[in-house]
C-alpha cells in the first residue's frame, strides 16, 4: 500500500506555531498480523471498556511471587501499556516536559526493543503536580503505534523499525494542568482530543499521513457566562453502536455529545454542569454511563439513554449518581451491575438499569487507575501499588490484596493470561506460571533466526 511518510526534525511546541514537514513518498508494505489472544490495543482494552476474555489472570502476587519480569523505565509517565503481537508500548517523558518518548518492551523477555525520543519541547507548559507529560496512552494496530501528548504533539511510529513516520505539533491548546486524553482509532482515522482553557476540539487525522480529515470545536453557546478555566477536560471519547451506526461519543466539559465519525458532525448532546472530565464512558442496556467531571466530591455519574437527536437533556437522562461517583477511574459493567471507585476509594456496586446502590465498600488508598474485569473478577489498583481483587456479584467478596513497590497511577493491562502493571519506575509482567511465547511468535522467531 502507498503511504505518505513524514520525516522532520524534532517538533518544537508553540501556541500558534505550525511544524513544517518535509514530505517523502515511499512504498511501505505492512504485513497483516493475526491478533493474538489477550492483546490490549487501547487504554481500556479491545472493547475500550475494561473487559478481558482472559481466563487465567493471576490472583496473587508480590515483589517475590508471580513476577515474570520487572523492567525499569526511564523518566516518568502515567500512560497505560498497550499490547499487540508480543510488543508492549508505552510513553514516558522528562519530568520537566522537555523530552517526550515512546518505548517498546518485548512481551516475552521484558527487554527494551525501542526507545524513541518523539518530541523535544523548548518551553513546556506547566502541569498539575499529580499529572505527567506522558499521561495519554498509545493506541496500536498491525505495524503502527500512535502516540499523543496533548498540545505537545501526536505521532505515528513503525512498530518494527521504530521509525517515526509522521508528526503533528500544531494542534494546540492551553491545558493548564497538562494532557490526559488518549487517541482513538477508527478505520483510516486517528481521533485525538485537545481541550484546554482557550480551545476545546477533537480532530480526526488520516492515520497514514497525519493530515486533518475533520475538526470539531465544542460550542460555547450554552455556557457563554462560564469562565474559560471551567471549559477544559481530559476525557477520551468512545466508539459506540447506536441506532445501527457507530458513533463517536465525547464527555467533554459541560456536555456530552455524539458525532458522525466521517465528518465530526454533532448528532446529539446532553448538557450538565462541570469541567475536568476524566473517567471514560461505558455502555450497556441501552444506556451510556457518563462522568460529568467536577472536583472530587462533586463529580456525578449520569446514565443517559442512547438515541435521539439534538439537545436531549430533558428526555434522555435515566438516573444520576451524585455521591461517591468516580472522577479519574473508569467503571466496568458486568451484566447489569456497574462497579465504580471514587478517587478516595469508595467502591460502589450499582444496578445499571435503575441506578440503585446495591452495596459500597471503603478501600484503602486513593484511586486513579481504571477498573479491569476478567472471568468474574474485578481488579482495582490504588496509587500506592496495592491491587484488590474482588468477585463480581451483588455482595462484596474480596479474593486477594496484592502489593508491589512504587506508585501505581496507570490502569492495568492484559497480555494473554498475564497482567501488566506500570508503576512510576517499572513495568511488571505478572503471571501464575512462567508464560511461554505464543505459537505464532515462536514461528516468527524461528523464521528470523533461520531455524
Amino acid at each position: 500500500m502507498i503511504t505518505v511518510t513524514v520525516k522532520n526534525g524534532l517538533g518544537t511546541w508553540g501556541k500558534q506555531g505550525v511544524c513544517i514537514f518535509a514530505v517523502f513518498f515511499v512504498v511501505t508494505i505492512v504485513p497483516w498480523i493475526e491478533p493474538a489472544f489477550g492483546d490490549w490495543p487501547d487504554w481500556r482494552g479491545p472493547a475500550a471498556d475494561g473487559h478481558s476474555d482472559a481466563e487465567g489472570l493471576p490472583l496473587r502476587w508480590s515483589e517475590t511471587e508471580n513476577i515474570a519480569w520487572k523492567t525499569a523505565l526511564h523518566d516518568f509517565g502515567h500512560s497505560t501499556p498497550v499490547v499487540l503481537d508480543g510488543q508492549v508500548w508505552l510513553t514516558t517523558a522528562k519530568e520537566d516536559g522537555t523530552a517526550l518518548y515512546a518505548v517498546c518492551v518485548d512481551l516475552d523477555s521484558g527487554e527494551m526493543v525501542h526507545d524513541i525520543e518523539v518530541f523535544r519541547i523548548e518551553e513546556p507548559q506547566p502541569i498539575n503536580a499529580l499529572n505527567s507529560y506522558a499521561t495519554p496512552s498509545a493506541v496500536i494496530e498491525a505495524g503502527r503505534v500512535y502516540v499523543h501528548y496533548g498540545t505537545f504533539g501526536t505521532a505515528c511510529i513503525d512498530t518494527a523499525s521504530g521509525d517515526v513516520l509522521w508528526r503533528r505539533s500544531d494542534l494546540n491548546c492551553d491545558h493548564m494542568q497538562g494532557p490526559a486524553s488518549s487517541p482513538v482509532l477508527f478505520e483510516d482515522l486517528l481521533i485525538i482530543t485537545v481541550e484546554g482553557t482557550d480551545k476545546q476540539f477533537m480532530a480526526a487525522l488520516n492515520k497514514s499521513t497525519g493530515a486533518t480529515a475533520w475538526l470539531y470545536t465544542r460550542p460555547y453557546e450554552p455556557y457563554k457566562e462560564v469562565k474559560p478555566v471551567f471549559l477544559k477536560s481530559y476525557q477520551t471519547p468512545v466508539l459506540l453502536e447506536i441506532d445501527g451506526k457507530t458513533q463517536l461519543v465525547s464527555n467533554g466539559a459541560m456536555m456530552v455529545t455524539g458525532h458522525a465519525l466521517r465528518t465530526g458532525q454533532e448528532l446529539w448532546r446532553v448538557l450538565y454542569r462541570d469541567d475536568s472530565t476524566i473517567s471514560r464512558i461505558v455502555h450497556g442496556h441501552g444506556l451510556l454511563f457518563v462522568n460529568t467531571g467536577g472536583n472530587p466530591g462533586g463529580t456525578q455519574l449520569w446514565a443517559i439513554r442512547e438515541g435521539g437527536a439534538g439537545d436531549v437533556t430533558d428526555s434522555h437522562v435515566a438516573w444520576k449518581l451524585t455521591e461517591d461517583a468516580p472522577h479519574q477511574s473508569s467503571p466496568v459493567l458486568v451484566g447489569d451491575l456497574l462497579y465504580s471507585v471514587s478517587d478516595e476509594g469508595t467502591l460502589l456496586c450499582i444496578k445499571a438499569s435503575t441506578g440503585e446502590r446495591l452495596w459500597s465498600e471503603r478501600l484503602r488508598g486513593k484511586y486513579t487507575s481504571s477498573l479491569l474485569t476478567a472471568a468474574g473478577r474485578i481488579y482495582l489498583s490504588n496509587t500506592r501499588g496495592m491491587t484488590t481483587v474482588i468477585e463480581a456479584g451483588n455482595r462484596y467478596h474480596k479474593l486477594a490484596v496484592n502489593q508491589i513497590d512504587g506508585e501505581l497511577w496507570a490502569s492495568p493491562a492484559v497480555a494473554e493470561n498475564t497482567l501488566l502493571l506500570r508503576t512510576k519506575t517499572h513495568l511488571y509482567r505478572i503471571a501464575d506460571t512462567p508464560p511461554q511465547p505464543s505459537p505464532l511468535r515462536r514461528k516468527k522467531q524461528a523464521s528470523v533466526s533461520g531455524n
